[in-house]
Formats: structure tokens, sequence, C-alpha cells
């Protein structure tokens, strides 16, 4: 098979969180993301530093990593054969008086938002004292929301993995675009689709980690390998089961293969699911789309 993109979609259970803290609300009170219908959540942005905190980890255990690396997000490279967050993330350099280079990455992800409204609490804070005659004691509150099942999702579009596009121009008029492999080792993109998928297994690096521990590791999962470039199964979790029946069909006469692990059921459970994905995306016989490959085959004919 060949796969053009991967959909990871995760029901996970959050526990006396606040994974994603907003502004202060009135003083020393801080609060918690919530959407108009009461539903907390998760921002993208969160998701996406959560998600390469966990590449970042899995990169270094990994003996077959060579040079690459994960960078920071204040410091992303244009590097893409090298820096992790420039090629699966994307960056935008800006230059005085010469534009700017972007690239767009090749993950994207969906904020983490509860099933159910959420039941926010407040938990009082405060902080020691060395010196009985110093100032009085501070003291502040945190909002808290006492148990979330989010829903999330993470998609990797396969196109642009290791891949730039230069364009090329001519009087203004752009006559064609030249489709590059950074990587030039079918091994490597392979490696680093596993990356990917494995990242969506270990989500916790989430706010306040060091005093707030949160699991974002899934309790439901659907993971979806598809010669097409859909996200359309991105809604499994959260529409009907007679539209979860349809999503399963479409995927099925579309070609695609996809694994689902419910921890809830004692035949299907989650690790199963993942153990399955992983040894299908790692089968020689699976192929990654490459564009810059078969645009070479098709010139050289």
């Amino acid at each position: 098979m060949q796969i053009a993109s991967i959909l990871v979609s995760i029901v996970a259970p959050f526990d006396n969180h606040i994974a994603n803290g907003g502004d202060k609300l009135l003083g020393n009170a801080s609060s918690i993301k919530k959407r108009g219908d009461g539903k907390v959540y998760v921002s993208g942005q969160m998701q996406r530093h959560v998600f390469f905190s966990a590449v970042n980890k899995l990169n270094l255990m990994d003996e077959s990593k060579r040079n690459t690396y994960v960078s920071n997000s204040d410091g992303i490279t244009d590097d893409i054969a090298k820096d992790l967050r420039a090629d699966l993330g994307g960056y935008m350099h800006t230059e005085k008086e010469q534009g700017s280079k972007r690239r767009t990455g090749a993950v994207s992800v969906t904020p983490a938002v509860a099933m159910n409204e959420s039941k926010v609490s407040m938990d009082l804070l405060t902080r020691v004292k060395s010196n009985p005659d110093g100032q009085e004691q501070a003291i502040a509150t945190k909002e808290f929301s006492e148990h979330d099942d989010m829903v999330m999702n993470f998609f990797l579009d396969l196109s642009t993995l290791g891949i730039v596009e230069n364009p090329k121009y001519e009087n203004n008029f752009n006559v064609s675009i030249d489709i590059e492999d950074m990587l030039k080792d079918d091994n490597e993109r392979k490696r680093r689709a596993k990356l990917f998928l494995e990242s969506t297994f270990m989500l916790n690096d989430y706010a306040n980690k060091s005093r707030n521990m949160v699991c974002g590791e899934p309790k439901k999962i659907l993971i979806v390998f598809n010669p097409k470039f859909s996200r359309k199964a991105s809604r499994y979790f959260i529409v009907s089961e007679i539209e979860q029946k349809n999503i399963l069909d479409e995927l099925k006469n579309k070609g695609a293969q996809y694994y689902i692990g419910d921890d809830e059921c004692s035949d299907k459970a989650v690790y199963k699911a993942c153990e399955e994905a992983m040894n299908f995306l790692g089968n020689k016989e699976n192929t990654l789309y490459n564009p810059a490959k078969i645009e070479k085959e098709t010139v050289e004919k």
C-alpha cells in the first residue's frame, strides 16, 4: 500500500487538570481555557508543544537518529534534513526588505476539546513563608477541571514530509515547481513517520507539568493509513454510531487501513491497536508517498 496520509484520533481522560491555562480573571485567580458551551479545551499551540516534546524524547532515544534534533520553538531553523521541528512543524523566517521564507509543516493538529460540559472547581494555593516577619502570606486561587474526556486529532501529510517545493518564475509568472526530497533516504522518511505515530501515544508534557501531572495517553484511538489526503475520520469519536459506521465504510471503500483501540473493551485494547499500526507502517510492502520521486520518474519517462 502507498500511504499518503496518517490520521490519529484520540480520546484521553484528564483528571483534576489545568492542562492549558487562560488569563487571570481577577487578581491572583488563574482561569482554565473554556469554550462558550462550558467545555474545557487545550489550544492547538499547546497540543503542538506536547507533541514535539514527545518527538524530542523519542528521537533522543533512537539509535538511528544520526544528526537530527528538535529545535526550540523560538529558534526553528530551515534545515529540514536535520531539524525535525522545521520538517514536521514548519517555519516562517522574515527578512527585512526581502519578504519571508515560509514552509507549511507536515503535521497539523486540532485543539483537544472535552466531549461533555466540564465541571470546574477552585484550588487554593499558598506560597511557603521562610521569614515570619516578612510580607503577608501570599494566597492565590486557580481553576481546575475535575474530569474530561478530551478528543484530539493529529494528521501527517506525507506529500510534505522532507519535501521542499521550489517555484520557478518567468516574467512574474509561476511556470513550474521543482519538488525536491531533502532527505534522499526512504528509511529516514519512514523513521520520521514512526516518530509521528509513536509520539501521539505518549502526550504528557502539558502546562505546569512540574506540579500538575496530566496523562494525555489515549483510552480510545483510531489510526488511519490513507492512500488519499482525507481528514474526515477526525470526527469519528464525536458523531453517532450510524455516522461512525459510514465513516469506516468509506475508509474501506477508499482502500484505507485503520485500527481502533478501546481500553474499555477487553478484546481491542489501545496498546494492541498501536502495536498493529506500528507493524503495518514498518512493513516493507507499505511505502510512503513521495512526490519528488514520482516527479523524477515522470520526467525520465
